[in-house]
């Protein structure tokens, strides 16, 4: 099983924006430092967006190449697929995904209200989401 990356969705104010940056992107990627200790096993995972300290969406991996700074470069596919949110804690940089992944949602399927991320944390470690 691939793992998966997270990611926080740095600058975008809304879902919207981060959908913005994948509009007009034939082959979207992320540059960072320093490639994964274990890229091998991410290539064919997911990248998950954190928004608002929320799991929102996710992008396939397709590998990771280095760019002529020295830096690495995640090549991610160019759709951008919702899912169901989950809260995550912010970050630097990217780390791997641990446990469970969210699950997509299905086409013309809607969130409705997202609780704030602080408030869904709070409600999971009660045991009430």
């Amino acid at each position: 099983m691939p793992l998966n990356l997270t990611k926080i969705a740095f600058g975008a104010q809304s879902f919207a924006d981060l959908e913005s940056w994948y509009a007009n992107r034939r082959s979207p990627n992320l540059t960072t430092r320093y490639r994964p200790t274990r890229w091998e096993e991410c290539i064919g995972g997911s990248l998950f967006w954190i928004h608002q300290h929320n799991l929102v969406a996710r992008s396939e991996i397709l590998g990771f190449s280095e760019t002529d700074n020295g830096r690495w470069s995640i090549d991610l596919e160019p759709r951008l697929i919702p899912v169901y949110p989950q809260p995550k804690r912010a970050h630097q940089g990217w780390r791997y995904l641990k446990g469970e992944p969210p699950r997509d949602l299905a086409q013309g399927e809607e969130v409705g209200d997202v609780l704030p991320g602080a408030l869904a944390t709070k409600l999971q470690r009660l045991g009430l989401i």
